[in-house]
């Protein structure tokens, strides 16, 4: 026997205006209001109606397509999907099981007919276009925010949220200790014993820069309106690289010299007059060739690298010129992709009439329709990735100007002789990320710039081979002994 069945649902951000309770009420009294006899409520509290995946929309398909279902009631036609493809689905289901279709708030939606669908349809548009906008706004409001300097989402450790701002509790000591302890080469899991907190929370404490006073939007970060509790130093002596478990040397390069076939940081040797060597923990077996190289003509290496990165300008023009046509869009592969979005977006129109038509069953609209869909997810996928590498070689060229910028007119040099064992390693620490090691040359990565290769032969080494460019081409060779 045929029943009636009324739908309702709400989301997380409509629930305290549109009770699932205020809606079976109005939907009970429109049925009586008929004579549609005992209602059935089926509701779904706190989901989305980007799609159908829901608990109670799911019970109510299976009970129309057991021929179970006579009259539907809903509050409100985007009640059951804000999503156009899934209001074609409802409307074919409905109409083959004869389901009589009734809303509170538009009356009796007649799917047998082509004007009755054509108005569900309307509904459907409109339905969607207010989650399009919502989800919109909601960019738009968290943008906002990040540029008011508002934290988003969750406090982290050592705040409370109030009234929109992050204050500092009584965890705030306790966060500082933990940059504290970890500057000083504390593990991460010493101080979780230290301070009674789980290895997880340390870990995720000591990569957050909110506590420097920053909010993040997406993967960036800015100024926040929140009070600090850490510094900028005390940031990057606690996330200075050292590998896990392992002490590390006095050496100034100690934890920052790797292999460069391997990738693995290289370990630290002394041979028989007390010289610190570094070489490949794998050497002989996976990476073949590599020498050990002294740990001198290596900090003359990166003394080097900062030099040249520094001071030469036709380097620093030939690096600028690198990153300019880096962020260049592929504007031709724009366009191309924008017309098979187009293209696409034509063909599923055709499909949805052909499908209304009766021309095509909905297994092949279903098949069809999800086919173009993933071409059309993929084409946009492309478009925000092009987005994606231009701001990444635009902040790289940012990051790479602030470097040249803050070091304009230092004499290297004239510094590293003057410089205590302590400052000297200071300078190491936070301004060479690695040096390289291949059995031919070193490649000089510092921070905020493209890597440069040195050969050998330029910082006193063993093994003189030709003058080598770095893999992405960006400054000109040196003649030896430059």
């Amino acid at each position: 026997m045929k029943q009636t069945v009324a739908y309702v649902r709400v989301s997380t951000e409509d629930q305290a205006e549109h009770s699932p309770e205020a809606q079976a009420k109005r939907c009970r009294d429109l049925a009586t209001l008929k004579g549609l006899g005992p209602v059935r409520v089926l509701a779904d509290e706190g989901w989305s109606g980007k799609n159908l995946d829901r608990p109670q929309m799911a019970e109510l398909l299976a009970m129309v397509r057991a021929g179970e279902v006579g009259h539907l009631i809903v509050w409100r036609w985007d009640r059951m999907s804000r999503d156009t493809g899934d209001f074609s689905t409802l409307v074919k289901l409905f109409s083959q099981f004869g389901v009589s279709v009734h809303s509170v708030n538009e009356g009796d939606l007649d799917v047998a007919s082509a004007a009755g669908r054509m108005q569900i349809g309307v509904h459907g548009v409109f339905a969607q276009f207010y989650r399009d906008q919502t989800t919109e706004n909601s960019r738009m409001g968290a943008l906002e925010a990040f540029s008011k300097g508002y934290h988003q989402n969750r406090p982290p450790t050592g705040y409370d949220l109030i009234n929109k701002e992050l204050v500092p509790n009584e965890m705030a000591p306790i966060v500082k200790v933990i940059f504290k302890l970890r500057a000083e080469g504390a593990s991460v899991q010493a101080i979780s014993e230290a301070t009674d907190l789980c290895y997880s929370t340390v870990y995720q404490i000591l990569k957050n820069r909110t506590y420097l006073g920053e909010v993040k939007y997406s993967v960036k970060y800015g100024p926040g309106r929140h009070e600090p509790l850490i510094t900028l130093e005390e940031f990057n002596a606690s996330t200075r690289g050292h590998t896990p478990g392992r002490r590390r040397s006095k050496d100034l390069c100690s934890g920052k010299i790797r292999c460069g076939n391997c990738g693995q940081v290289a370990s630290i040797q002394y041979n028989n007059r007390s010289q610190p060597t570094y070489r490949c923990r794998t050497r002989g077996k996976s990476c073949p060739g590599q020498s050990s190289r002294s740990a001198p003509g290596l900090v003359r290496a990166a003394l080097l690298g900062l030099r040249e990165l520094t001071h030469d300008t036709k380097l620093q023009e030939a690096i600028r010129a690198g990153f300019q046509t880096a962020s260049v869009p592929d504007v031709g592969r724009s366009m191309a992709i924008q017309s098979s979005l187009s293209s696409l977006a034509t063909k599923k129109r055709k499909l949805l009439d052909l499908y209304y038509a009766d021309r095509i069953d909905g297994s092949t609209f279903s098949d069809e329709e999800r086919r173009l869909s993933a071409q059309m997810t993929l084409l946009e996928a492309e478009l925000v990735e092009q987005d994606k590498l231009k701001a990444k070689a635009q902040a790289k060229e940012e990051a790479f100007d602030d470097l040249v910028e803050q070091f304009s007119g230092i004499d290297f040099d004239q510094i590293w002789e003057e410089a205590t064992p302590a400052e000297r390693r200071i300078l190491i620490e936070d301004f060479l990320e690695n040096i390289y090691l291949y059995p031919d040359r070193l490649t000089v990565q510092v921070a905020g710039a493209p890597p440069i290769t040195v050969t050998l032969h330029e910082v006193g080494l063993r093994l003189v081979c030709r003058t080598i460019v770095s893999k992405g081409g960006l400054e000109p060779p040196r003649p030896y002994g430059h």
